[in-house]
């Protein structure tokens, strides 16, 4: 069998998502695409990748996916912790998790193979942890217009794809960390002031890249990180913002 082990992230945040509240979902999940429910699109293609094994559907609410998880021996729903940092961490800890990790979301409807393929060949073997990031000029010519949050460094503007590959327990390190990024990721000089003046003052120069952003934060808390650029930007587009569904219902149709 194949090496990785899929973990898909598929609950709902605390206090709910104002996206499926304003459409009368009341589980983000269950947000229907194309008259199905979202989570059945990323688990499709995590089923058609050659190098991903068995997949694991964490969530809150099991109970709430046993009748849309499709009956597969590789798909294992799983109660989840209530945050994503949580939950992570907690398989990281668990000595019965088989390492390496690919990490991604229900909500990343336009999942495809070949980003799977193109993210675990991209990534160096000698990485604790990859993150793939597209850059604002291939987001913008997948999808003219596209609204994304963006960090800024002196190599382009990049935007997450909800792709990471964590290859053993040293990744937890790096799960704890990526949660300080996440709730600062509109505000970049916040992330790299905590990696020292010197790099503060090389990323307000415009002259610090998101690599050596990555290599400095994983020598500061003990974890190798990988950059994988994004060859599709479409790979940054999940369903976050009404303006979203309406582009990825629109790409789907297409």
């Amino acid at each position: 069998m194949p090496g990785w082990t899929a973990i898909l992230l598929a609950g709902s945040r605390p206090g709910g998502d104002p996206l499926t509240r304003s459409l009368g979902v009341d589980y983000k999940p269950l947000l229907p695409i194309k008259g199905e429910p979202m989570l059945l699109r990323p688990i499709r293609a995590l089923l058609a990748a050659p190098s991903v094994g068995d997949i694991l559907v964490m969530t809150q609410q099991p109970e709430r996916l046993a009748d849309v998880v499709p009956a597969n021996a590789r798909l294992i729903l799983r109660r989840s912790d209530d945050t994503i940092a949580a939950t992570l961490q907690a398989l990281c800890a668990d000595p019965s998790t088989s390492f390496p990790l690919l990490v991604t979301t229900a909500d990343h409807a336009l999942l495809r193979p070949e980003w799977v393929r193109q993210l675990i060949n991209g990534a160096s073997p000698e990485s604790d942890v990859a993150i793939m990031l597209a850059e604002r000029h291939t987001v913008q010519a997948a999808l003219p217009g596209s609204r994304r949050t963006y960090l800024r460094f002196a190599d382009g503007h990049w935007s997450g794809c909800n792709l990471f590959l964590l290859r053993g327990p040293p990744a937890r390190v790096a799960v704890t960390e990526w949660t300080r990024v996440e709730a600062d990721r509109k505000r970049p000089w916040r992330i790299v002031a905590r990696l020292g003046p010197g790099l503060l003052l090389r990323y307000l120069a415009g002259r610090l890249t998101l690599a050596s952003a990555l290599d400095r934060l994983g020598r500061r808390i003990g974890c190798r990180i990988a950059l994988v650029p994004a060859a599709d930007g479409l790979a940054a587009v999940d369903v976050d913002k009404p303006a979203d569904l309406a582009d990825v219902q629109r790409l789907i149709g297409r």
